[in-house]
């Protein structure tokens, strides 16, 4: 069987072939796709959007364009489509009544937006142009970096996205202050005779656009189906009783999870439930202590010795409230329960320690093998 020259393009994911002819052919691949959106409403049809359709480029790059020379297209077809300069290549991966659904999410209204064309099909010829643009992105990127470091710019180069036609070229870069990159663009400009165009991202777009794995085992979410980034801070891991351990609560951007932000406002809503206890409370039986809060179950637990994990005892929040009134009425609470003997049998745990031998497997062994010798050599005789 002949080999096929298949190479995968997971960064516009895309799977490129040479057919023995010679000719180029490039399909959509579904398996590597960021951002991608399931199409649940495939089935139904809406005229407002039978010639919309979200083109996907580069990584994270998507717009909406519109076709309005009533071609038939549907999704993984290769397009030429308008661009400010010239035209681009891109894959439509999304058409119908969801992508208007799509941009509602991104706070595009479709009635005053100015939808760019599609204008054909990509040919063999547009196919071509777009490799040899596509191939000279590596390069181009190790050398716009060497030429910021020349000019002492603090500033990261993180991708380079050629244009379709190979005319123009974006160069996303972090920068922590504001860059003056006038001059960069002229070096560029005549360094790689194209049209240049920057445009700045931050440490979560750049994880994005890079993709990865998480902690959970699943795929970045910022890479998968994140398009707006909120600003996370240590307050929602307060919140939520986390460990302030800075190489536990960092994603692979070195910033703060974006999934830490997830369940704070449920954390922020059983918070409400919970009393604020800030001194011992006064039983008939001594002060108990506060020890620890499940927010989420409303439920505190006690313990009549300070600074102690010892014979906790669980009290629903509600019941929290009524001995703090009685409390601060001068009254003192019935006794939680009686106090639990500390014999190691406490909230569930149990000791094992010195329940059996250590040697009783031992001696099992030997029982055993004593029982096979006399079945093999049979009874003593005198």
């Amino acid at each position: 069987m002949e080999e096929k020259n298949i190479q995968h393009d997971c960064s516009r994911g895309c799977q490129v072939e040479r057919t023995h002819m010679g000719d180029l052919q490039c399909t959509m691949d579904y398996s590597c796709s960021k951002l991608a959106t399931f199409d649940w409403m495939e089935e139904f049809r809406d005229v407002q959007c039978d010639n919309l359709f979200e083109v996907r480029f580069k990584n994270t790059h998507k717009g909406f364009f519109k076709n309005d020379s009533d071609i038939f297209l549907k999704i993984g077809d290769i397009v030429a489509v308008e661009a400010t300069t010239g035209h681009d290549i891109g894959f439509i991966s999304l058409a119908g009544p969801l992508v208007l659904k799509q941009m509602k999410r991104h706070k595009i209204n479709p009635e005053t937006y100015e939808f760019k064309k599609i204008y054909r099909k990509a040919k063999l010829l547009d196919l071509e142009k777009w490799q040899e643009a596509i191939a000279r992105e590596h390069q181009v990127m190790i050398r716009s970096r060497q030429i910021a470091a020349s000019e002492g710019l603090q500033m990261k180069i993180g991708d380079v996205e050629f244009q379709g036609d190979g005319t123009k070229a974006i160069f996303y870069y972090i920068a922590d202050e504001r860059v003056d990159f006038r001059r960069l663009i002229k070096l560029f400009a005549s360094e790689f005779g194209i049209r240049i165009e920057m445009r700045q991202f931050g440490a979560r777009q750049e994880a994005g656009l890079i993709g990865g794995l998480g902690v959970c085992g699943q795929e970045l979410c910022c890479s998968r189906w994140m398009a707006d980034f909120t600003s996370v801070t240590t307050q929602a891991a307060r919140i939520q009783d986390l460990s302030l351990n800075p190489q536990k609560l960092a994603g692979q951007c070195s910033k703060l999870k974006c999934c830490i932000d997830y369940e704070t406002s449920v954390y922020m809503d059983a918070h409400k439930e919970i009393p604020a206890v800030n001194r011992p409370i006064e039983t008939e039986d001594g002060p108990v202590y506060l020890v620890k809060t499940d927010v989420l179950k409303g439920v505190m637990w006690f313990s009549y010795e300070e600074d102690s994990m010892i014979n906790m005892i669980p009290v629903h929040s509600a019941r929290v409230k009524e001995m703090i009134l009685a409390n601060n009425q001068g009254k003192k609470v019935p006794p939680l329960q009686e106090k639990p003997k500390n014999n190691g049998e406490q909230n569930g745990f149990r000791s094992a320690a010195g329940e059996e031998s250590i040697t009783r497997f031992d001696s099992k062994n030997k029982n055993k093998r004593k029982k096979n010798n006399r079945r093999k050599n049979g009874p003593k005789t005198s």
